[in-house]
């Protein structure tokens, strides 16, 4: 391995390659993904920057090379951070750069995927493989594959409700959180990126998110059964914990654990205050309360909702908040029994009623 060439210190699991079908399902669903949400064709040119030190990435290599046969195939461990750059720079506007990580590319000075975007590529990011290994690999998988209709159809259904709704409510069995307050512009995260600055981003997909006009208009309470530890993983506790919050702020927790009240910890040392700001609709079916995976990032288009804690949130301005001040996006996922926007049901059952 080149030096300057590094990966972030996670340590990967032992290497056990996944069986052949499951290397045959990434490639069905990633040629559904190149082709629908990408329009990738001969026409233009596509590379793949890989690393093969864990199970998935040796298997979503592998998936690439059928179902991109085309590609400059690029080993990130036998290749210089110059090199690398000179084959993702020879591409053109509308060709494909795909990264397919263990942990996180780390090439000194280069910001891969701000630089990619800069110059009006496609991107598709695998980041944090090796925090998935086994059976989450398998999940991972079938989380990757694309329901067109199902995304475009519910995404844009549940934008157009959040952009109208004078308020919403989140029930979370026995607790409801009230969001008395119209919500901010909803962003889409369902693979179709024809009116979107940049085009592509972090894989698997699915999901809305917008926050509160007025954040102060939060208030209830609302039961959470995975949060995101200080090590940006899946945290389950063995039974909710329970978040009170007044005026968007969390200002009491019933049924925390010790890694839970760290987190509380952190954020109130260097904010002072817990605010509730993102509230996200997460539209990922292969992910639920039952079926997950230990990177939070990954996780975070599980179906259903989740929000975030902590006064950071870049996509929203607000007047007391300067973009960058804030230092903490904690991702929290509630139990989700029913979600309305206004009068309406938008979720229930376990799925989206949209």
């Amino acid at each position: 391995m080149n030096s300057a060439n590094t990966l972030d210190s996670a340590t990967p699991a032992p290497i056990r390659a996944l069986p052949d079908s499951a290397i045959a399902t990434a490639a069905q669903h990633l040629g559904s993904v190149v082709k629908n949400c990408f329009s990738h064709s001969a026409e233009h040119k596509a590379v793949v920057v890989y690393d093969l030190r864990c199970d998935l990435s040796m298997a979503l290599t592998a998936a690439y090379r059928l179902c991109l046969p085309e590609a400059e195939m690029l080993d990130f461990d036998t290749h210089t951070p110059e090199q690398i750059m000179g084959c993702l720079n020879a591409l053109q506007a509308g060709d494909l750069a795909v990264l397919v990580q263990t942990t996180n590319f780390r090439m000194d000075a280069y910001r891969v995927r701000v630089e990619l975007f800069k110059r009006d590529l496609k991107v598709i990011e695998h980041p944090h493989l090796g925090r998935m290994p086994g059976e989450q690999a398998l999940i991972y998988i079938d989380a990757l594959a694309y329901d067109e209709h199902y995304y475009r159809g519910v995404g844009r259904g549940l934008k157009r409700l959040i952009d109208q709704a004078p308020y919403g409510v989140v029930d979370s069995g026995g607790a409801e959180l009230i969001f008395a307050s119209p919500f901010e512009d909803a962003k889409l995260n369902i693979g179709d990126y024809s009116e979107m600055k940049n085009w592509g981003g972090q894989f698997p997909i699915g999901e809305v998110f917008t926050e509160a006009k007025d954040l102060e208009a939060v208030n209830g309470k609302v039961r959470i059964f995975v949060f995101g530890d200080t090590s940006f993983s899946v945290n389950k506790p063995e039974q909710p914990i329970t978040l009170i919050i007044e005026r968007g702020q969390v200002v009491d927790v019933v049924d925390s654990t010790p890694e839970f009240d760290e987190v509380i910890a952190k954020i109130k040392a260097d904010e002072q205050v817990v605010w509730v700001r993102e509230l996200g609709f997460g539209l990922n079916r292969s992910f639920s309360r039952e079926r997950t995976v230990s990177d939070i990032g990954t996780y975070e288009r599980m179906c259903g909702i989740h929000l975030s804690l902590g006064a950071k949130h870049g996509i929203y301005g607000k007047p007391n908040f300067k973009r960058g001040d804030g230092k903490y996006h904690v991702d929290v996922f509630a139990v989700t029994e029913s979600v309305r926007l206004g009068e309406q049901v938008v979720y229930q059952d376990g799925a989206w009623i949209v």
